[in-house]
């Protein structure tokens, strides 16, 4: 900041002076309204328990909408349960050694499939997506972010790591 004037009376500040010559201009309709130049929405919803005793477990939808190039489709849904999401970060962890990857939710052992369990694990794992897909160097050098987030058919056995 520059230093105060003095006038006589009270002292007056320059910074901002040079501010009243930007030229400003109004935005558009869909500059302000439209659809952003990059945007993805990554939602973890609709938790589903299946299975009985000790072959139960709680599966995911994940939602995807984007207009990023790395995802090869506008929207998508799929479903994954939390070993997938342990799978898939340990394969970013390989792929990805410039990039610290967020952890996940713990391990639960008790309760796990009570409704708050549930509920607290699917919002882990909507942040960690979040973070995950959101990652520019991630979405052009991992070669399973996209599957992972998108693809129906999608099978950890296909990938070799």
């Amino acid at each position: 900041m520059s230093a105060p004037r003095t006038t006589g009376s009270a002292p007056t500040f320059r910074a901002f002076e040079s501010t009243s010559r930007l030229q400003s201009r109004e935005q558009t309709i869909e500059e302000r309204y439209g659809i952003p130049e990059n945007f993805l929405e990554i939602e973890v919803r609709n938790p589903q328990t299946h299975g009985f005793g000790r072959k139960m477990y709680t599966d995911y939808e994940v939602i995807c909408r984007t207009n990023i190039p790395a995802f090869k489709l506008k929207q998508s849904s799929v479903r994954r349960r939390y070993s997938d999401f342990e799978w898939f970060r340990d394969v970013l962890e390989r792929e990805s050694t410039r990039v610290n990857i967020p952890p996940l939710p713990g391990k639960v052992f008790t309760n796990r499939f009570s409704d708050e369990v549930v509920e607290q694990r699917r919002e882990g794992l909507e942040r960690f997506l979040q973070i995950v897909a959101g990652h520019p160097l991630l979405q052009t050098g991992s070669k399973v972010l996209a599957a992972f987030i998108q693809d129906p058919n999608f099978n950890k056995e296909s990938y070799n790591y």
